[in-house]
């Protein structure tokens, strides 16, 4: 069966946006190309999990054509990948994306039952609240960034009960971010 993989940055103080939605606080790396990160965070995933807002946002995103090879690449293959949107409002976008618009928990353990590879939660942060509540989350993959925002959209925000985690595997990296990998008890 397939394992559900959150993967995503957040602060130090657990956001994963600003107030509107803003990721300019991610630090980059100047050693390492970000093409180089999404083809590793896309290593064995075969399908990704969107909410609507997220997937508007980022689902059918293009590099500019001045972006590098590498993220060229990545981008390449995520859009190879099969799309899961989770909307209440969206049925379609003539794309090959599959909207799931109600049973969220049926829909999903049937989706892991039948895929192939893991799955990658992307977001948004509606979204991985409920996987979280559902009990749906197998492996959770942060990469928490040396800031502090204050404020902005959560990661945890309306979590109805405990969930236990053990840590699989932590790396650092110069810029000072530290990528977590927990998987569920």
């Amino acid at each position: 069966m397939s394992k559900i993989i959150l993967d995503l940055t957040t602060t130090l103080d657990g956001y994963i946006s600003g107030p509107d939605s803003e990721i300019d606080w991610i630090v980059e790396d100047d050693s390492t190309d970000f093409g180089d990160i999404l083809s590793e965070i896309l290593s064995g995933i075969d399908a990704i999990f969107y909410g609507r807002v997220s997937y508007e946002l980022w689902g059918n995103y293009q590099p500019p054509e001045q972006a590098s090879a590498k993220l060229k690449e990545a981008y390449g293959l995520l859009h190879s990948k099969t799309k899961y949107v989770f909307s209440k409002t969206m049925e379609s976008d003539h794309t090959n994306a599959i909207f799931i618009k109600s049973d969220i928990e049926k829909s999903v353990l049937e989706i892991k039952k039948n895929q192939k590879g893991n799955i990658w939660l992307y977001g948004g942060g509606k979204l991985i609240t409920t996987f979280i509540n559902l009990g749906l989350i197998d492996v959770y993959r942060l990469s928490i960034q040396p800031v502090i925002l204050g404020n902005g959209i959560p990661l945890f925000k309306d979590i109805t009960q405990q969930v236990g985690l053990e840590l699989i595997e932590t790396k650092k990296s110069k810029s000072g971010v530290v990528l977590l990998i927990y998987s569920k008890k």
